[in-house]
């Protein structure tokens, strides 16, 4: 994967996740998102609050960002989830 260090690009990503999640799905994609980004959120421009709030306009979901983002140092995406 090519390295990601926008914040911006990050929103992209999430908000293409966030939309196309099933319904009832939308948080764990978040979720999903910060467990697969996590080292490019860690090390871009932004903070999690901002690539929540650009992606689906709720900077509170930050919080969920950062849960996925420490889930991704005990979990692995298994293959073709994403």
């Amino acid at each position: 994967m090519t390295q990601i260090t926008s914040h911006q690009e990050l929103a992209r990503i999430l908000r293409t996740m966030y939309e196309d999640a099933k319904r009832g799905q939308k948080v764990a994609m978040i979720h999903l998102f910060g467990i697969k980004y996590a080292e490019a959120i860690r090390g871009c421009d932004g903070s999690p609050a901002e690539i929540a709030r650009l992606a689906c306009g709720y900077p509170s979901y930050g919080v969920e960002i950062n849960k996925g983002c420490v889930l991704a140092d005990f979990v692995e995406i298994r293959a073709g989830v994403l």
